[in-house]
């Protein structure tokens, strides 16, 4: 898992992050490559496991400019003072220069930046940042991107060979995530563009002959206009070669100069309209088919700027739907059924700004949910856009929850539900598909333990150790819980060593917690957490189902307020904790402890081996101030 093909140039430090289209014949422009296999950005390998199973913690996109070979840029952000903001919350996109690209400026160029740093650096940088988060798939040929530094265009090119350029420099290392953002090393510092192709045309002596037949083409405002084209420009050399009386019948003819039969534009592409309806073009025999259907009427009738095709049915793009009929036209029209008898048409069908957080069809293979009020919490207020999202957001929804968003290398979630595809953007609202039912957290951690009677060991152990006000304060715990089961599978004099001596309780159950928020749709191969007691812990995804150091959970996902909560059936040892096998009998003061814990569930209560001592232990636990 997570391991990338590199092509190496030979006898150079460049590296492409390469697919098959690229490095089957093991060359870049005619020179011999090598392929080697490295880990992909963001992962790092285990020993005696094959690949590059664990991901790297996230950190903030200052910080991630170190890791990514761009400590360069790094240093510049902090001297032009950009730091404090690629730091702080946000949700950024920086097309970071390599080393390299830093060092390979001419002197003077790069006495210019740095000699005002904080006017002209500071510039530059921000002209390669942009104001949201943009992945790799994000990065369409042709697109534009807005930068930080006054708006000004950014122009992007994703080629057939995989090659993605931002204003020609290629990208050398992508999609590193950040708590922030996204950062993407490429190989140059990119500088601002002012010119549009005709003023390039017109300025250059060497494309004089050009200039006279992009007039007689009536082609000026097209390349003055917005938009992205490639132009091969003769220069009057080229023109040269042809014979003249060739030339003066082409400028003499604009149609010649543009025309295209519809065969060698659209046949079996994919295009986007400028609405960003993406259509699917190919054929059927002598037909041309529009998503699959042959409603070409009529073909290759052309304009002045351009070519019209007619077409027999209307075509309505996603920004003119409502969000109702996104849904319904979408992998989550079932969730139309429960949204419909909620009570909640009006918000899909209205001119009210809302996201809509849709579960996909999959999810409802055993039937739908039970419909209640919560119903309104898969309603965001204000119509969003996942690119804008950033870790430790809160979003308000119509039922007046409040939701948090989760960041994580491989997945962008909200609370337990991560998006599972593309936002789809209506006139007034966005649907997100999510890969599950979305559940709102109902309290602190301690409050959704003491809610389930499955946990009131653990509940009455957390409380003799002292940790209970912990659990209760604002934070981002991610918490392995055993359950009642977990503590009756201990041996039986282990479980009363341990319930009798409160600083190991403590040492233990702190090894079952983490200081951050992980939920199930961030865990890929493997992913470490540092626990509060110290060590590490290993969470794995084996078959669908989640391991906590290779113990299966029962249940994943419960959230709270504070974090969340992965049932376990298991008590989790620190390595240096784990038991030898032990026969001595129990103190009895540990032994009451234990059952007055396991007590405290109706189904500890109905267990002949615990149930005797629990009035007894209740009451002493109440003396001693434990509840």
């Amino acid at each position: 898992p997570n391991v990338c093909a590199v092509q190496k140039l030979i006898g150079t430090n460049r590296k492409y992050f390469t697919n098959c289209k690229q490095w089957y014949q093991r060359k870049i422009c005619g020179k011999s490559t090598v392929i080697s296999y490295e880990c992909c950005p963001g992962y790092e390998k285990v020993p005696g496991e094959k690949g590059c199973p664990a991901a790297l913690p996230l950190s903030n996109i200052y910080e991630t400019l170190g890791v990514v070979g761009s400590a360069t840029t790094q240093l510049y952000s902090d001297r032009s003072n950009l730091r404090p903001e690629i730091e702080g919350p946000g949700s950024f996109t920086i097309f970071a220069p390599s080393n390299e690209a830093w060092a390979s400026l001419s002197a003077e160029t790069l006495d210019s930046l740095v000699s005002n740093v904080n006017i002209e650096l500071l510039n530059a940088l921000r002209y390669h940042m942009v104001n949201k988060r943009v992945l790799t798939d994000d990065l369409k040929h042709g697109t534009t991107l807005n930068s930080m530094y006054q708006d000004l265009p950014i122009q992007i090119h994703h080629y057939p060979n995989g090659i993605v350029t931002v204003n020609c420099a290629r990208l050398l290392k992508a999609d590193h995530h950040a708590t922030n953002g996204v950062v993407h090393v490429i190989d140059k510092v990119i500088a601002t563009t002012t010119n549009s192709i005709q003023q390039i045309i017109e300025t250059e002596d060497s494309l004089e002959t050009l200039r006279a037949a992009v007039a007689a083409s009536d082609l000026n405002s097209l390349l003055e206009s917005e938009g992205q084209y490639t132009l091969l420009a003769p220069t009057n050399e080229a023109f040269e070669k042809i014979p003249r009386e060739t030339l003066n019948r082409i400028l003499g003819d604009p149609e010649a100069l543009r025309a295209m039969c519809a065969e060698a534009i659209i046949a079996g592409l994919t295009m986007e309209t400028l609405e960003g309806t993406t259509l699917d073009v190919g054929c059927s025999g002598e037909e041309l088919t529009l998503n699959g259907k042959p409603i070409i009427a009529n073909k290759d009738v052309l304009a002045t700027n351009g070519v019209v095709h007619f077409v027999n049915e209307l075509l309505i793009p996603d920004s003119a739907k409502t969000l109702f009929e996104l849904a319904q036209e979408s992998e989550v029209s079932k969730s139309t059924d429960f949204f419909r008898q909620a009570g909640l048409s009006s918000h899909l069908t209205g001119s009210e700004r809302v996201t809509l957080l849709a579960p996909v069809n999959d999810v409802f293979k055993d039937g739908l949910p039970v419909v209640d009020s919560n119903m309104k919490n898969l309603l965001l207020k204000d119509q969003l856009s996942s690119k804008y999202l950033y870790h430790g957001q809160k979003l308000q929804t119509l039922g007046d929850k409040e939701l948090r968003v989760f960041v994580y290398r491989n997945n962008l979630c909200i609370e337990n539900a991560c998006i599972a595809a593309h936002d789809k953007r209506g006139r007034f609202g966005t649907l997100f598909s999510m890969d599950k039912m979305l559940t709102p957290p109902t309290g602190s951690v301690m409050d959704v333990l003491k809610a389930d009677h499955r946990f009131s060991t653990l509940v009455a152990a957390i409380q003799s150790a002292g940790l209970t006000e912990n659990l209760n304060r604002p934070g981002t715990f991610t918490v392995f819980a055993p359950t009642n089961e977990a503590f009756r599978a201990m041996p039986q004099g282990e479980l009363n060593k341990l319930m009798g001596n409160a600083k190991e309780l403590a040492n233990i159950l702190k090894f079952h917690v983490a200081d951050e928020i992980l939920v199930s749709g961030a865990v890929g191969a493997l992913v470490r957490l540092k626990s509060m007691q110290g060590d590490k812990l290993e969470v794995s995804m084996k078959n669908n189902i989640i391991h906590i150091n290779k113990e299966p959970v029962a249940e994943s996902d419960i959230m709270a307020t504070n974090g969340v909560i992965y049932a376990v059936n298991s008590v989790l040892q620190p390595q240096a904790s784990r038991p030898q096998e032990r026969g001595d009998e129990p103190a009895d003061p540990a032994l009451e402890i234990f059952k007055q814990a396991s007590a405290l569930s109706k189904v500890s209560q109905r267990n002949p081996r615990l149930a005797p001592v629990y009035s007894r232990l209740l009451a002493r636990m109440k003396n001693s101030g434990g509840f």
